[in-house]
C-alpha cells in the first residue's frame, strides 16, 4: 500500500509530506508544555520529534496514509501537524483497524479556525481516498477545544478509558454515506 503523501491545499494553508526542513519547527511545538499539556503532559526531546518524523514518513510508505505539516500557503509559516497513523495502541479495541486521527497547531496559529480548514480538508481525502468506513482519535477529557472540533466535525464519544495512566476520551467518526 505504499503511496507519497498527497499535498493538500485549502484557502489558506498548505498540507504537505514531513520534510527534514521541519524539524526545528516540529521539534519547538512537542517542546512547548502548552502544546503538550494534553498530549502526556511532558515536553518532548529532539530525538522523541526525530523518531517521530521517521514515524509520519514511515506511516506513508507502509500504510498510504499518515501527517501532514501544515503551513500558510501565504506566508509558508509553520502552523502545526494533522493526519492519521496507525499506533497499535494497548488497551483501546475501538482503535484497531481504524485510522486514527490527530492535529496539533503551534500557540501562535491557534484560534484563526486553522484545525478545522485542515481537518476538513484531511477527513475529506480520508473518505474518498481510503474506503475506511470510519475513524477514530483520543482526546483528553479537559481538552475542551479539541473535543468540541472533533464533535463538529462528526467524531463521537464512545467511552472514557485510560491509556498510559492519563484519562482519555475515545472517539469513532463513521464516514458519511455520501463519501461511501
Amino acid at each position: 500500500m505504499s503511496q507519497v503523501a498527497v499535498a493538500l491545499d485549502t484557502e489558506r494553508l498548505t498540507l504537505r509530506w514531513p520534510e527534514l526542513s521541519d524539524l526545528p519547527a516540529m521539534t519547538a511545538l512537542w517542546g512547548d508544555s502548552d502544546v503538550v499539556r494534553y498530549i502526556g503532559g511532558k515536553p518532548f526531546s529532539a530525538e522523541d520529534v526525530w523518531q517521530r518524523l521517521l514515524r509520519y514518513r514511515g506511516h506513508w510508505a507502509l500504510l498510504g496514509y499518515g501527517y501532514w505539516i501544515i503551513r500558510e500557503r501565504t506566508t509558508g509559516a509553520f502552523v502545526g501537524e494533522i493526519g492519521f497513523a496507525d499506533w497499535h495502541r494497548n488497551g483501546l479495541a475501538e482503535l484497531a483497524g481504524r485510522p486514527e486521527g490527530g492535529w496539533v497547531l503551534s500557540p501562535a496559529m491557534q484560534g484563526r479556525g486553522y484545525a478545522g480548514e485542515a481537518l476538513d480538508a484531511v477527513l475529506a481525502w480520508l473518505d474518498r481516498t481510503l474506503g475506511s468506513p470510519s475513524s477514530a482519535c483520543i482526546i483528553a477529557p479537559d481538552h475542551g477545544r479539541s473535543l468540541r472540533l472533533a464533535e463538529r466535525r462528526g467524531y463521537r464519544i464512545v467511552r472514557r478509558a485510560t491509556y498510559r495512566d492519563s484519562d482519555t476520551c475515545v472517539l469513532l467518526r463513521e464516514r458519511p454515506d455520501d463519501a461511501r
